[in-house]
């Protein structure tokens, strides 16, 4: 049995969520998802609980968009 790491890294969040680094480090840098800088180049590391809990959180947002009708539509990928 394979356990998952505790931290991934920019490029890991990027794969996990299918956006680009630079969506993830926008959403890093506002503090919307939190982070950690580690080691002497203070590399990000995003803890997998905190990103599990952000995905959570959108859909929270979404469920709660959907229930007062303020739903609006995207463009499509």
């Amino acid at each position: 049995m394979t356990t998952s790491p505790r931290f991934l890294s920019v490029d890991g969040v990027a794969d996990e969520l299918a956006i680009s680094r630079s969506q993830v480090y926008t959403l890093l840098k506002t503090g919307e998802l939190p982070a950690i800088q580690v080691g002497p180049k203070r590399v990000w590391r995003i803890e997998r609980t905190r990103l599990e809990e952000y995905i959570e959180a959108g859909y929270a947002a979404v469920r709660e968009a959907v229930a007062t009708g303020t739903v609006t539509p995207s463009d499509e990928e």
